[in-house]
């Protein structure tokens, strides 16, 4: 060990050492990586929406994701995403939205957790409805996709 770490220069030395003894850094950095992913998934998201495109919307979901919207039974994967969008747009007249992210919770390796607000706009750009969400978000071989999403209104229930 001792001629391996006397082949090695000093600045390597110190670099692993630093790397080992502070695994924050790692976590500081694939944290940021992951709030990048979710920030840049979220302006995407509503654009589904404008464009009446399902395949967006969808995209943004893990193949084994659950979409848990208040007062209905869970939905399960792509069909499941696919099932919620057409009631988002048909029967909601969802046009438009806006995510607001407050905090973003993990170590950035396979999970984090996404708290927010949101806000969401009828074909008029009226604002129809707004609530808070948790998004766990699950880092797959096509990025950071939304694996449990669950939100709800803060609007009285009529």
């Amino acid at each position: 060990m001792n001629q391996f770490l006397g082949a090695m220069p000093i600045w390597a030395i110190f670099t692993m050492c630093f790397h080992i003894q502070n695994p924050k850094t790692e976590t500081q950095s694939n944290l940021a990586e992951a709030k990048k992913a979710i920030a840049a998934s979220n302006q995407i998201y509503f654009q589904a929406f404008v464009k009446n495109d399902p395949a967006i919307f969808i995209n943004r979901y893990a193949d084994d994701c659950l979409i848990m919207p208040p007062n209905m039974e869970p939905l399960h994967g792509a069909a499941g995403a696919r099932q919620f969008f057409k009631m988002a747009y048909e029967q909601f007249g969802l046009r438009d939205g806006k995510f607001i992210t407050t905090a973003v919770y993990g170590d950035g390796r396979t999970f984090v957790t996404e708290e927010g607000l949101w806000q969401s706009f009828d074909a008029k750009h009226r604002l129809f409805d707004n609530g808070k969400f948790l998004v766990l978000w699950k880092k797959t071989v096509k990025g950071w996709k939304m694996f449990r999403d669950s939100f709800s209104s803060n609007r009285p229930r009529k």
